[in-house]
């Protein structure tokens, strides 16, 4: 039995009850193949994979909090710390009830990876909890927040671990994270991106995990010989990354005729294209409804309650929602309609056999951790911007974005083509990601 073979048979049975996590181990180690075994007497005896892994560490710890009705409640919080072998702790705090361990350690396994592609230097890592902020009021989400800092600011800081917002976690959630460590520490640090831009946040860190998703698609779309103008798009979701991707398909030329959301999905053939159709995505967000409908409702297109849309006929798929939002039975309708390109801007949107399905029925796939790194390569110019105490334009920022997007794209096809795998942008991610962070490792010694 192989090394990668004996790692991944211990997985299957350490981390059994860790579905997502395990998913993702599986995706990534499986399409290093090449690499670990090329170097398998090396990886093996300084326990490569082993490390890969494991988590530095894994922080659990009780949330309570008093709600407007003077009840105590209480949640459970998470922070991941996966690899800093390249830089501080980077990862999202996500904020949702399907919140468990598995999830928190797929996304900062994913985290780690990502964040190696963008050529800065952050480590991965991940966090949040299984609060729900739908339908709290704003009290609430505030006493939330500042009780789940009190105890995660024993753990962060600029230097260690700078967390960022995610599902649930927006605006002004990280608002109220950021006013309660400021509160603990008596200091003003970056610790915090997707900060308000008063108080130290990025100009276009909103709009960059879907912007940078699409200029991934065009560095995509040139080298295969094609352009986004005129192209329709399939986008599901509605929150900040959605908004992004739709806004920035839309001022390059593609159109984008479906946006989804929990209740089911819309369908307008005249494209989400105009100024008033793109703002009304925030209203919806902002509003706390979770419901597409009412972009149906207000502009009259059809509605398909309880449906995902990826029946529709379009030149490419973007899911923007969240993970496993794609399996067998969406890939074989994705591939009937001949979609030539699926975009994965959701962190691991697609099951791996839906993945190997869409792979071996010739669409071209382009995997999450590389796609959605904008938004965490704006977090990381952010925390430049922090540590310079300065400020970049929107127009800087937006620049640097693209360069990244572009690298992260050339390095992927470069790692690909480099151990004989053609095209496939899935592999030359992960291998350019893993790569960086394994020197990196290795240097470090046994630690």
């Amino acid at each position: 039995m192989s090394y990668l073979n004996d790692v991944l048979a211990m997985a299957e049975k350490k981390y059994a009850d860790q579905p997502e996590f395990l998913q993702t181990v599986k995706e990534v180690l499986e399409s290093l193949e090449p690499v670990i075994t090329k170097n398998e007497e090396l990886y093996k005896k300084e326990a490569i994979l082993e490390r890969l892994i494991e988590p530095d560490r894994q922080i659990i710890f009780r949330v309570p909090w008093v709600d407007d009705n003077g009840q105590i409640r209480v949640n459970t919080g998470y922070r991941v710390q996966f690899n800093s072998s390249i830089g501080p702790y980077k990862g999202g705090l996500r904020f949702h009830p399907s919140v468990n361990l598995s999830i928190i350690k797929f996304l900062g396994f994913e985290q780690t990876f990502k964040n190696s592609l963008t050529s800065l230097p952050m480590g991965g890592g991940k966090g949040g909890s299984d609060f729900d902020p739908t339908g709290k009021s704003d009290r609430e989400v505030m006493a939330f927040c500042q009780r789940f800092m009190t105890e995660l600011a024993k753990y962060i800081g600029p230097d260690t671990d700078v967390p960022a917002g995610d599902i649930g976690v927006g605006a002004r959630e990280i608002g109220y994270l950021f006013g309660q460590y400021k509160r603990l520490r008596d200091e003003f640090t970056g610790v915090l991106t997707g900060k308000g831009i008063p108080y130290g946040g990025s100009l276009i860190r909103p709009e960059a995990t879907g912007f940078g998703a699409v200029y991934y698609a065009v560095e995509m779309l040139k080298y295969f010989g094609d352009d986004i103008k005129g192209k329709t798009f399939a986008v599901s979701g509605f929150g900040n990354v959605a908004w992004g991707t739709v806004k920035k398909i839309t001022e390059l030329g593609g159109k984008v005729v479906t946006i989804s959301g929990p209740d089911g999905y819309i369908y307008d053939p005249d494209g989400v294209s105009t100024p008033e159709k793109i703002d009304y995505m925030l209203e919806m967000r902002a509003s706390c409804r979770n419901k597409v409908q009412d972009y149906a409702d207000k502009f009259g297109v059809q509605f398909f309650p309880g449906e995902k849309p990826w029946g529709v006929q379009v030149d490419i798929v973007m899911p923007c929602a969240t993970q496993n939002e794609v399996g067998m039975a969406e890939a074989e309708k994705i591939v009937a309609n001949g979609v030539k390109y699926y975009v994965e801007v959701s962190n691991m949107p697609t099951t791996n056999e839906a993945v190997a399905y869409l792979k071996a029925n010739g669409v071209i796939v382009a995997p999450s951790k590389a796609v959605n790194a904008g938004g965490v390569s704006v977090s990381g110019l952010e925390m430049s911007q922090n540590s310079m105490r300065y400020s970049w334009s929107a127009e800087e920022v937006d620049e640097k974005l693209k360069g990244i997007m572009k690298n992260i794209f050339d390095n992927s096809i470069k790692a690909a083509h480099e151990y004989d795998l053609g095209d496939d942008l899935v592999s030359g991610a992960n291998i350019a990601g893993f790569i960086k962070v394994v020197n990196a490792m290795l240097a470090h010694g046994a630690c």
